[in-house]
């Protein structure tokens, strides 16, 4: 369902546009075939039926959910190998597949078991209808979400709290924004314009505009970005500083600006790469296209700053460096200087293997042209 948003400022007035679709898990409506899941029911007999392929209903708590999936996690930690990077990925994988087929059914917007949260989402998301059926895991994350949004989320870099719409990228690490938020601090070229690729939740937008941009440009290929955005910003002041579009690497953006801002993917694609992961796996053209576009728009004295970390070599993931190879056989742009800082280390109490972690370095790198 098409839905109208005002999603550009242009001279202080709104324009709309009315083609622009939330990106939202896909409802769908009762299944004919279902296998019950509650407390009584033998957890090794329902992961037999999610391991055959069939889909598996929560009844009576919604707390059901939880113990079903651990139940799964257990199981599958004693029949999968989860050490290795590319181990932990193919584990994943499985687990996303087979608790995707644990489903909630929800009428009125709300969700039918005891003790279910209340999600805003579902009424917003879904207004079209009410009566519906979504996976475990998408309910889970619609949950989360609401309340990533509802709250607000607290970022060292920025004055205020974001509030991250469904569906966006927003940051859970902030040693790339510090190094970012010191680079701006002893900017001193033209704070006129600046253009930020991929504005996710706008942390970097936000960040040019307290450090001084009369104006950023932004754009971003989720609509659920440009959208969230959009209604943050409301029809306050900085509506008209920061400019937004739904689109690829520059989008309708022609103006050559000061600084342009790029914080891509950090992983190289892989063949098993999913939807899921497009914040996080680049393809193999986004680099190539992006250094070409941006030898354009950028201005003869002006600034281009990725932010970028090591994550791809040290994890095997990548057989080049993405920057490093364009500022060796580009021809297009000269390296000023790189900026790096080590990742905090992972939590004690997380499962997951994050030994990668302790080489992992955030980079900035500040490049002009040739």
């Amino acid at each position: 369902m098409a839905e109208a948003f005002a999603y550009l400022h242009q001279n202080g007035k709104p324009t709309i546009m009315t083609d622009l679709k939330v990106n939202k898990p896909k409802p769908f409506l009762p299944l004919k075939d279902v296998t019950i899941y509650n407390r009584g029911v033998d957890i090794i007999s329902i992961i037999n039926v999610l391991e055959a392929g069939s889909p598996v209903l929560i009844t009576e708590f919604y707390s059901n959910g939880s113990v079903l999936l651990n139940g799964l996690q257990a199981h599958l930690n004693k029949t999968l190998p989860n050490t290795s990077f590319k181990e932990q990925r193919a584990f994943r994988a499985v687990y996303h597949k087979l608790s995707n087929l644990i489903i909630v059914q929800i009428v009125d917007h709300q969700i039918v078991v005891n003790k279910a949260p209340i999600i805003g989402w579902l009424k917003k998301l879904y207004p079209e209808t009410s009566d519906f059926l979504l996976t475990l895991p998408q309910v889970q994350g619609l949950n989360s979400a609401w309340q990533w949004y509802t709250n607000g989320i607290t970022i060292p870099v920025l004055r205020n709290k974001i509030h991250p719409y469904y569906g966006t990228y927003f940051p859970t690490r902030f040693e790339h924004l510090e190094l970012f938020d010191n680079w701006l601090k002893r900017y001193e070229g033209s704070k006129k314009s600046a253009i930020d690729i991929g504005v996710g939740s706008g942390v970097l937008a936000l960040q040019m505009i307290k450090h001084g941009f009369q104006k950023v440009f932004a754009t971003d290929t989720n609509p659920n970005a440009i959208i969230g955005l959009t209604e943050m910003m409301g029809d306050t002041k900085l509506s008209r500083k920061i400019e937004l579009d739904f689109g690829s690497l520059f989008g309708k953006w022609k103006n050559k600006a000061e600084l342009i801002v790029f914080n891509p993917p950090w992983l190289a694609e892989t063949r098993d790469s999913n939807n899921l992961d497009e914040a996080i796996y680049y393809n193999k053209n986004l680099f190539p296209e992006f250094f070409e576009a941006a030898k354009q728009m950028l201005l003869s004295d002006g600034k281009l700053v990725l932010v970028f970390s090591n994550l791809g070599q040290i994890t095997g993931l990548a057989k080049s460096h993405p920057i490093e190879q364009e500022l060796a056989e580009g021809g297009r742009f000269q390296l000023e200087r790189c900026f790096k800082k080590n990742v905090k280390k992972a939590s004690d109490k997380t499962k997951r293997n994050l030994d990668h972690r302790k080489k992992e370095e955030v980079e900035l790198w500040v490049l002009t042209h040739i």
